[in-house]
């Protein structure tokens, strides 16, 4: 992600606004765990809301997590949130269905992080929306399938985070949801960790690489 223009969150504002793509225009916020996604597509949302109400939504990439049934079966489960546990062709097709915008509504799926589990048909998102922020670690992965999805991107945003920062972050999210200091270790040093390295260094480059990044919301 080294070419990637420095932005701050005004001027990525600004660029989304004034991206008018194909009628519908999709952006893709990337990152590692922790780095502030939900919360940059959230609040990206939000900005475009109070300028053109109802023409923003977000649609997180967790949504296509595989259920811990098939990850079980797999023997992935110790690595739900690495590349091989999500759907991806899902994902691929739901961009397709939402760059052509041919349906009055379409439902996407949202991961409830209480129950580990994604739930189908969470939100809707409306014709009248015009500007789709996806959101995930893996939207920019240069290897296949993950290539596939970066043809349906207009603009593309990088999270840099220092891992010493994700380490408090994450630490933070799991404390939580009151798992013991030993789970969290493992978590961090087997998965998240090794999750946002792989993200920093197989990615290709984003558009734009937020300077400043958000501070994360807490986990009650």
């Amino acid at each position: 992600m080294a070419d990637a223009k420095t932005i701050d969150f005004e001027g990525l504002a600004a660029a989304v606004a004034r991206e008018t793509g194909t009628g519908r225009s999709v952006v893709a916020v990337v990152g590692a765990p922790g780095s502030g996604k939900s919360t940059l597509a959230e609040r990206l949302a939000s900005r475009i809301n109070g300028t053109a109400p109802g023409s923003a939504a977000v649609l997180p990439m967790d949504g296509y997590h595989f259920d811990d049934r098939v990850l079980v079966a797999r023997g992935l489960r110790a690595r739900k949130g690495a590349p091989e546990t999500f759907d991806v062709g899902g994902l691929l097709h739901m961009l397709g269905r939402l760059r052509r915008n041919e349906e009055d509504e379409i439902a996407v799926p949202v991961f409830d992080r209480a129950l580990e589990i994604a739930r189908a048909g969470a939100s809707l998102i409306p014709r009248t929306v015009s500007r789709v922020i996806v959101e995930g670690n893996y939207l920019l992965l240069d290897r296949p399938p993950w290539r596939g999805l970066h043809a349906f991107f207009d603009i593309t945003v990088a999270i840099a985070v220092p891992e010493d920062v994700l380490r408090r972050r994450l630490t933070r999210r799991w404390r939580g949801y009151r798992l013991l200091p030993k789970e969290i270790e493992v978590k961090l040093e087997l998965n998240d960790l090794p999750n946002g390295r792989l993200v920093a260094a197989s990615s290709v480059a984003a558009d734009f690489v937020l300077s400043s990044p958000l501070p994360q919301r807490r986990v009650s």
